[in-house]
Formats: C-alpha cells, sequence, structure tokens
C-alpha cells in the first residue's frame, strides 16, 4: 500500500511538471478581419462559370467534375472557387 501511494505521489509530481511546461501560442484575429481575405474581390455565390471566367479570366487549374451532384474546382493565384454543374456554391481565399 505504501509502494502505491509513493507511486502515486511519484506520478503526480512527473504529470505536474510536464503540464506546467507545455505552452502555446494563441493567434487573435479581430471579428471585422476574420473572411476578409484583405480585399481580395472573388466570385459571389450563384454566378455562372462563364461569368467568373469573365470577370476574373481562365483559372490557373480545373479539378473535376466529380460526384453528384458534380463538383468542379477552378483555382486562381489567392483564391479557389467551387462550383456545383455551372454555379458558384463557395469560395475559399488561400492562406498567404
Amino acid at each position: 500500500m505504501k509502494a502505491l501511494k509513493g507511486l502515486a505521489i511519484s506520478l503526480s509530481v512527473v504529470l505536474a511538471t510536464f503540464v506546467g511546461t507545455v505552452q502555446a501560442d494563441e493567434v487573435r484575429v479581430p471579428i471585422s478581419e476574420q473572411g476578409s481575405g484583405a480585399g481580395i474581390e472573388t466570385p459571389k455565390s450563384g454566378i455562372t462559370q462563364a461569368s467568373v471566367e469573365q470577370k476574373f479570366g481562365s483559372p490557373q487549374a480545373i479539378h473535376g467534375p466529380v460526384g453528384d451532384p458534380p463538383i468542379t474546382k477552378w483555382v486562381y493565384s489567392g483564391f479557389t472557387v467551387y462550383f456545383e454543374y455551372d454555379r458558384v456554391i463557395h469560395t475559399v481565399i488561400h492562406h498567404q
């Protein structure tokens, strides 16, 4: 019993030491800046592939269509556009 009590105390000291040395950085992004893309203009949901290409030019890469409904991904230098059939469903700004 004494051995178990000593082991429990030793384990507690080791855990306290370990936990006390863990550190992490916290990144705070003001709500007004979240998802802002630093002023990058992107296609709006609902517009057609033809409209996107007319306004933003040809994409650097095209992936798809994949699945049902068919989802296609167009990659530009600052963002990626996702289409369902030929309509924009989402745009993701690339992390810089």
